[in-house]
């Protein structure tokens, strides 16, 4: 199979598909691995490893979509790819659909059958290819939110973890899954007083048992979250329904009553936002003020810290490009059956039901889309 790597081109998005060990991999199967000039450039692979590992480095983005059977990416295509896309290849990205008509409509029109990483799903409902960037969302949601807590950033002026004879910041984490586990870590390292909801009792007794009663856990209904927010220096929106879009959690009027200078980031934003005010941002320009708070949204977080995020993303996902390669997409699904819940459009028919009821879209069952 010829396997496609193109740079990424959404604004200040610096990952890659995948790494010289993965092109490795692929190539020492046979398979022709097609690399952008300069798509690792980002995350501080130059050409010349790619080169190394059996990759074949090609001047330009069309050349790659012309070319690859399989294009591998990190981020959805952004509309200066649409063009490119076309009937009969296999596209394996994040793609967040549900929070994007646009995109949904040009993959329909192309044809392209599209599998997304975030819906990727084991039996236990784990998402083996959205843990990782998640991971790396949560953590980095708390640094952000510590930086922009700063006086000079626009926020409160205060240090996360406090001092003696000065308490720490309120940090209330909305989430208890994957991105919030990870900055309820992060900031009860830091020292801050750490609240954390969630709908699901089980997971707020596993957080009362890792901090041994140090992080208080609220269940999640509307009157705790508005309270909590009131008395937060920093939120965390880290909810996700897989494949929908999220659920808005706090609106404009509980931010109006947040402290002055307080800091909310939002890590749903990719699936649409958690707070009623998000709209994406980029690590430019990466906040906007909603009455006295400040807004954090930036909708690719794990871009900044590209490398960390470029190796820990080929780690996961290069088991089913691997597959997917060697067996192709029907063998893939039997040998990782998790893939089926991935597949998102096929040919130009939509198969993802939640995608569907986000943009009224009519939606095909995959056994009968894959059947065609």
């Amino acid at each position: 199979m010829r396997i496609g790597v193109p740079r990424e081109i959404k604004p200040q998005e610096y990952r890659v598909a995948l790494t010289p060990i993965g092109v490795r991999e692929l190539t020492d199967a046979g398979h022709t691995v097609l690399v952008e000039h300069d798509a690792g450039a980002g995350s501080a692979i130059p050409d010349v490893e790619y080169h190394a590992t059996g990759g074949t480095i090609v001047p330009t983005a069309d050349d790659v979509w012309a070319e690859a059977d399989l294009i591998v990416k990190v981020k959805e295509p952004i509309a200066e790819e649409y063009p490119r896309l076309r009937r009969g290849q296999l596209l394996f990205t994040f793609l967040h659909l549900a929070a994007s008509a646009e995109c949904t409509s040009a993959l329909l029109a192309a044809g392209v059958t599209a599998i997304a990483y975030e819906t990727v799903r084991l039996p236990d409902g784990r998402l083996p290819l959205l843990a990782p960037m998640s991971e790396i969302a949560g953590r980095l949601a708390v640094q952000e939110g510590a930086y922009h807590l700063k006086r000079t950033a626009g926020g409160r002026g205060i240090l996360l973890g406090g001092m003696p004879g000065v308490p720490p910041a309120t940090v209330v984490v909305l989430g208890a899954g994957v991105a919030g586990s990870q900055a309820t870590e992060i900031a009860v390292g830091l020292g801050a007083r750490v609240v954390v909801l969630d709908t699901n009792l089980e997971k707020l007794r596993h957080v009362y048992a890792t901090y041994h009663g140090r992080v208080e856990t609220l269940a999640a209904r509307r009157h705790t979250i508005v309270q909590a927010c009131r008395e937060a220096d920093l939120v965390i929106g880290a909810v996700l329904v897989p494949g929908a879009r999220a659920p808005i959690l706090v609106d404009k009027e509980t931010i109006a009553e947040m402290r002055p200078g307080s800091v909310l980031v939002d890590v749903s934003i990719d699936q649409g936002g958690c707070f009623a005010p998000s709209r994406p941002t980029t690590h430019a320009d990466p906040t906007f003020p909603v009455a006295d708070s400040l807004l954090y949204c930036v909708a690719n977080m794990p871009g900044a810290v590209p490398r960390t995020a470029t190796y820990a993303l080929t780690n996961a996902t290069l088991p089913y490009v691997e597959a997917i390669a060697n067996l192709g997409l029907a063998a893939a699904c039997e040998h990782f059956p998790e893939l089926t819940a991935g597949i998102t459009t096929v040919a130009g028919r939509l198969t993802a039901p939640e995608v569907g009821q986000a943009h009224g879209l009519p939606v095909t069952p995959l056994a009968e889309a894959l059947a065609r």
